[in-house]
């Protein structure tokens, strides 16, 4: 009974406004603001920023490839452990010492990165970089929603998203001209001035909330649980595919490992009486679980079909790492011009479901136009078809993270902001994971469907392969035997192709049925006009 009365007083203590929170203005107010954008697209950027160098991260430290994917795969195991455990550690540390701390982390980790000679080295410090990197999303996501009044809300969350998608985007098109014109470590040093200053900043110009709350028991069960869970659920979705899944045993034990150990954080969560995760939040506010299942959604889309598009530029059509960027950069300045004035459109009464149900067919049409592309495509084929992606982002971005802390108050917001990074996070890793695989799949099923049409007995194969032969013979000094190997060579040179061309079509269009899937979930939305959510005490 005491039990049950003191979990509903700190309830009742975290739904009350803090009417003696004091929100900034002027000049300082503005250096927050570009202090934790910039601190948040650091940590995005890192996501996708050596992605283009790792060919060149393999050669220069003797490892194979399978080596060094290990260096983006501790980065987000690091990072999906630490982004739901940031309002907890921000209460126990302080939230201003925990963010200067995680910014100092992560530049430390970035210095140590580019000066690695050994790649299990690099893959440590990788992860340090991760476990710093965590907490810079949904802290400045909350610092900014405490900077800003309740009714300046939809400006902080226009001002944030564009963060949110500018930094994966930029990300390639940054490390494809580092590794081009520098060398791969640049990659990891051209975080150090830019987190020095932000440190410094951070330092100079944040406050300590004036309600802090305090933490007087650690939830080392919870924080143990969530760690085991989450990371091995990441290490699954991050190698699984490489490993053919549940062929392989250790694939197969860590998936026990990640049900089990989820299913025991839930459960120990619930009933705690300090929980390092507050699950109870999902059930104080009518919007976050379905805001929670449409961010899944999103980071999916998002994070699936930037990884399909590069790789399908690239390898087919020869696109370099440098114009893939400089194709996709227009896409995130559409996303990064509406931000705000969408945002403040939405605090003036604009239905974010409305806007978000615009931005999800929007996203659908971009999937479904990319679907679509012939092996003659070039850059200007995409152009107007990434600008739709980018109206798509931020119709989609900024209704959805407003609704996550909808009718939130005080630490609440913390927590909400927490989840629904770790759940777009987990959404981008289960959208790369299974599109893979997907493509994987498809491409032997297109093999089949094309050869097929090859054989002894169907004139157009013949035709094709004698015209192959015949100008192998007349332009080399090939004899007829080895002419007809070059030109079966040649053939299947173009089966392969063809096949990774189809399966890449089908990712795009699996992308737009998933959202086509989603759209339903907007109905559940509930949207007050009389809500409002005080930020102050979020962390």
């Amino acid at each position: 009974m005491a039990q049950a009365q003191q979990q509903k007083s700190i309830a009742v203590a975290a739904m009350l406004p803090n009417p003696a929170h004091h929100y900034e203005t002027g000049l300082r107010k503005v250096i927050i603001t570009l202090t934790v954008i910039v601190s948040a697209m650091l940590e995005l950027i890192d996501t996708t920023i050596v992605n283009v160098a790792l060919t060149q991260i393999s050669g220069n430290l003797g490892a194979s490839i399978e080596d060094v994917a290990w260096v983006i795969t501790s980065y987000a195991i690091a990072n999906v452990i630490v982004i739901p455990l940031s309002g907890f550690l921000g209460n126990l540390l302080g939230r201003r010492n925990y963010y200067i701390g995680s910014i100092l982390l992560f530049t430390m980790a970035s210095l140590l990165c580019g000066m690695a000679t050994d790649i299990w080295a690099l893959v440590f410090f990788r992860f340090l970089q991760g476990i710093g990197g965590g907490a810079l999303l949904p802290t400045s996501q909350a610092i900014l929603y405490e900077t800003y009044r309740p009714e300046e809300r939809g400006k902080a969350t226009g001002i944030f998203s564009m963060g949110l998608v500018l930094g994966p985007t930029i990300g390639p098109l940054l490390g494809g001209f580092l590794v081009d014109y520098f060398s791969w470590e640049w990659c990891f040093f051209v975080n150090i001035p830019i987190g020095l200053l932000a440190a410094w900043s951070s330092f100079t110009f944040l406050k300590e909330p004036k309600v802090s709350h305090s933490v007087s028991k650690i939830d080392w069960t919870g924080i143990g649980l969530l760690a085991v869970g989450t990371g091995s659920l990441q290490f699954i979705l991050e190698r699984g595919e490489s490993k053919d899944w549940f062929e392989t045993p250790y694939i197969t034990w860590f998936t026990i490992i990640a049900v089990v150990a989820l299913f025991a954080f839930v459960w120990w969560e619930l009933h705690t009486e300090e929980p390092a995760v507050d699950l109870r939040v999902l059930g104080r506010s009518h919007n976050l679980p379905v805001a929670a299942m449409l961010t899944f959604v999103v980071g999916f889309g998002l994070y699936g079909s930037l990884f399909v598009f590069p790789v399908f530029v690239q390898r087919l059509l020869g696109f370099t790492a440098v114009l893939t960027g400089l194709v996709l950069f227009p896409s995130a300045i559409v996303t990064g011009m509406i931000a705000m004035p969408l945002g403040i459109a939405m605090q003036k009464g604009v239905s974010p479901k409305k806007v978000m149900a615009v931005g999800m067919v929007a996203f659908i049409l971009f999937c479904w136009a990319l679907g679509q592309q012939t092996m003659q495509s070039g850059a200007s084929n995409f152009f107007f078809i990434l600008l739709v992606r980018g109206l798509a982002l931020g119709c989609i971005f900024i209704p959805v993270t407003m609704l996550a802390v909808s009718g939130l108050h005080g630490r609440d917001i913390g927590q909400a902001t927490g989840l629904n990074n770790m759940v777009r996070q987990l959404g981008g890793s289960f959208g790369i994971a299974l599109i893979n695989t997907y493509i994987v799949k498809r491409v032997g099923a297109h093999r089949i469907e094309l050869l097929s049409h090859l054989s002894p007995f169907d004139p157009a194969a013949i035709a094709r392969l004698e015209a192959i032969k015949q100008a192998a013979v007349t332009k080399t000094v090939l004899s007829p035997a080895d002419a007809e190997v070059a030109a079966l060579n040649a053939l299947e040179g173009t089966v392969t192709i063809q096949s990774h061309h189809l399966a890449y079509m089908d990712a795009f269009m699996l992308v737009a049925l998933l959202f086509a899937i989603a759209l339903p979930l907007l109905f559940f939305i509930k949207i007050k006009k009389v809500e409002k959510s005080d930020v102050s005490g979020a962390h």
